[in-house]
């Protein structure tokens, strides 16, 4: 049986991909930070959906901005796969706290490639790499494309790419990145965009609230199904040879085009509620997100089903039945 490491497995791609290789008939051992609030909640339904995860689903205390925690969990586990996930991921955030983003994306992965490469050198390790090292450059964006990141968050993951690509090279790890853009899911965190607005959309239409405030509405991202990404980066590592990879849907949408077709599938008129709010506007944004993925879908046989459009529409029948679910 096959051991997979994932950090950051209480978060929205974690989740995912703990179901998927489940599935697959993995062992998945997960890092969790410690916390006296209660952060397990993608997580923990699994035990009761999927019947194998009672003897191959564990849960270890860790930190990513703790290297002794890394080095003995790699040690003790001997995991076949290694999926570092864990991040401060929200980029405005990072411009309120540029040092922990750091520490914790950036000389996180560090320390976690520093332990595979003492204690279990024949791991293969995923990077979970991010569009926003493209930053102010232009779409379309491919492995190719120059980075110019424009945050903390950006510049954080920029140097945790970069230490992937050179323990591949220096050390010889099986070492992959892969380079995803905005993927969302009703497991989304709540402060991020396309799950504040949809959340806001099941409260309004309950009438609980009148009016969202944001930012700017003009950034175009490039929008896909977290569900659909995690089989990507899986794919990633059963290659023969590692390598850097874009995942994407190849299809920009505006912030204001998402609340569109949010408000409307619950059948408001967005106008009537969103409020533009300058306290939403990053530092310096990054104006267009759009991938070029066609090595991915070339390579690895990976390409994504879902869309901006239908997914804002899945996420906001989800919010509406969570909503519907609290209140009942």
């Amino acid at each position: 049986m096959k051991r997979a490491f994932v950090t950051g497995i209480t978060g929205q791609d974690g989740s995912y991909l703990t179901e998927l290789l489940l599935e697959k008939g993995y062992e998945v051992h997960g890092l969790v930070r410690r916390s006296s609030s209660f952060n397990r909640g993608r997580v923990d339904p699994i035990w009761q959906t999927h019947p194998v995860a009672k003897d191959q689903l564990h849960l270890h205390y860790g930190d990513m901005t703790d290297g002794v925690s890394l080095v003995n969990l790699i040690r003790e586990i001997q995991p076949h796969e290694v999926y570092n996930l864990a991040a401060q991921s929200h980029v405005k955030v990072s411009f309120e706290m540029p040092e922990y983003t750091a520490s914790a994306d950036g000389i996180g992965a560090i320390r976690l490639l520093e332990a595979i490469r003492t204690g279990a050198p024949e791991a293969r390790f995923y990077q979970a790499s991010t569009s926003e090292m493209f930053g102010a450059t232009p779409p379309p964006q491919g492995e190719s494309t120059a980075f110019y990141p424009r945050s903390p968050y950006g510049a954080a993951k920029l140097y945790a790419h970069w230490a992937t690509i050179n323990y591949r090279e220096a050390y010889g790890l099986y070492a992959v990145s892969g380079i995803l853009f905005n993927h969302e899911s009703p497991r989304r965190g709540e402060t991020f965009v396309t799950r504040k607005i949809t959340m806001a959309v099941a409260r309004i239409k309950a009438g609980l609230d009148s009016k969202l405030h944001l930012g700017n509405l003009e950034a175009v991202r490039d929008w896909g199904y977290a569900k659909e990404y995690v089989e990507g980066m899986w794919r990633m590592l059963q290659l023969d040879e590692p390598d850097t990879f874009v995942l994407g849907t190849g299809v920009g949408t505006t912030v204001r085009q998402f609340c569109e077709t949010a408000f409307s599938h619950a059948g408001l008129n967005w106008n009537d509620h969103v409020v533009h709010d300058d306290r939403y506007e990053r530092p310096t944004e990054v104006d267009a997100l759009i991938a070029d993925a066609s090595k991915a879908q070339d390579v690895l046989g990976w390409k994504a089903q879902t869309h901006a459009d239908t997914l804002a529409r899945l996420m906001v029948d989800a919010d509406v039945a969570l909503l519907e679910a609290t209140r009942s």
